[in-house]
């Protein structure tokens, strides 16, 4: 074999090393926002005298914030044909409210940090996407997104873990906790400033003026329209992690020890994200994303008839793998449908709709919880579950050549 004919370089030491950067920059915040948001509901109702309401409000709009900001730093991303320094500026707005949690008085100041702080997650959201999708070569896309994914969701599980241990040796000192929460964040931007260089604009990429018409969107393809549109039902069936929590406490799982259904979700979760991804480089990616859907359609139906606590843990793991077989994934195949001018705006409207999918799953997954129960909740999740599979098979067979191997 010649070396031109010779198999492009796989596994983790040919991801770039700014996959790997991104990846830890996303480790860092994450570590950083679980330390204080494991805390901020407690904190706010016990310390700060609020209602779970008020906490239910604020959590609310912070999420909206964040969903609807994607879109336009996607966008903006697109015109001035940068993402780097978007990312930075979402990431700093981040670090820059960390300091005021310890510092704040009053409510209102807890309410504009989480304000600003989910702004900032907005911005960065679908730039750094696109940034990932441009570094990566196409032949380790997947594993590329799966690295990424991995080390975030490493953060997610890690963050809320330290903050329990340092309030265990503060005697509850939220303050304290929240201090430490600065340093991730702060060494954040660091990493992201020094460890990742954008890549030159590709000569000939046509210059997007307004990424957000008509016509540009058109531009974006029925591929892209198909999966986003997939995905956006999948995340209908993919309510919030809370009500596993719910589902572990109804089973008996003493309150002090709820908190290991997240610890245990996201390191399923991380473990699954890479090789995930990697084989999805190898085999046709909806083919994973397929197993993915089915993961998550036999995770609903033992949470809906199992109810004991072994039944919620499998529930449980089943959740952290179908989150690792499916996200990533998908972030790849809006990268593999999308223009390279156009990523940043496919991120940005990919991530709205999951947003606004998310929040009323949530909202639906709750009315059946209080009407009919559990099993109910699960039930229905399933059968969304089920619909999306279907609607997937259904994009297999009009576009057999959507989510094929990249030889490189």
């Amino acid at each position: 074999m010649t070396t031109d004919q010779a198999a492009p370089p796989r596994g983790l030491r040919a991801i770039p090393t700014g996959i790997w950067a991104l990846g830890f920059v996303s480790l860092l915040m994450d570590v950083s926002s679980e330390m204080i948001h494991a805390l901020l509901p407690v904190y706010l109702v016990t310390v700060m005298g609020t209602s779970a309401l008020t906490v239910g409000m604020i959590e609310g709009i912070a999420e909206a914030t964040a969903a609807i900001s994607k879109v336009f730093s996607g966008a903006i991303s697109d015109w001035i044909g940068k993402r780097k320094v978007l990312a930075v500026i979402g990431y700093g707005l981040a670090a820059l409210t960390k300091p005021i949690f310890p510092l704040a008085n009053s409510v209102g100041w807890l309410v504009a940090a989480r304000f600003i702080d989910r702004i900032g997650k907005g911005i960065r959201g679908a730039p750094r996407d696109a940034l990932v999708a441009d570094i990566a070569p196409p032949h380790l896309r997947g594993a590329s997104f799966g690295l990424r994914q991995a080390l975030d969701t490493v953060g997610a599980f890690l963050g809320p873990a330290l903050a329990v241990l340092l309030m265990w040796l503060t005697a509850d000192n939220f303050q304290a906790v929240f201090w430490v929460a600065v340093i991730p964040a702060v060494l954040c931007v660091i990493v992201l400033i020094v460890g990742v260089q954008e890549p030159e604009r590709p000569e000939g990429l046509r210059k997007v003026k307004a990424p957000l018409s008509f016509a540009e969107m058109g531009r974006l393809g029925p591929a892209y329209w198909w999966i986003t549109a997939v995905a956006t039902v999948f995340t209908l069936a993919r309510f919030s992690e809370a009500f596993l929590i719910l589902r572990a406490q109804s089973a008996g799982l003493a309150i002090a020890l709820v908190p290991l259904v997240l610890v245990v979700m996201n390191v399923v979760y991380s473990v699954a994200a890479y090789p995930a991804g990697a084989l999805s480089d190898r085999v046709n990616k909806i083919t994973v994303l397929m197993a993915g859907l089915v993961l998550l359609i036999v995770a609903d139906i033992v949470l809906a008839l199992e109810p004991s606590l072994l039944g919620v843990a499998v529930g449980v793991i089943l959740w952290g793998l179908h989150m690792g077989f499916t996200q990533g994934l998908l972030a790849s195949l809006v990268a593999d449908t999308s223009p390279a001018e156009l990523r940043g705006t496919a991120f940005g409207v990919f991530n709205m709709l999951g947003g606004v999918a998310l929040l009323a799953a949530s909202v639906l997954a709750g009315l059946l919880w209080d009407s009919a129960g559990p099993g109910a909740t699960f039930a229905a999740g399933g059968g969304i579950a089920a619909a999306a599979l279907v609607g997937l098979i259904a994009v297999r067979l009009r576009l057999p050549g959507l989510g094929a191997v990249h030889e490189g």
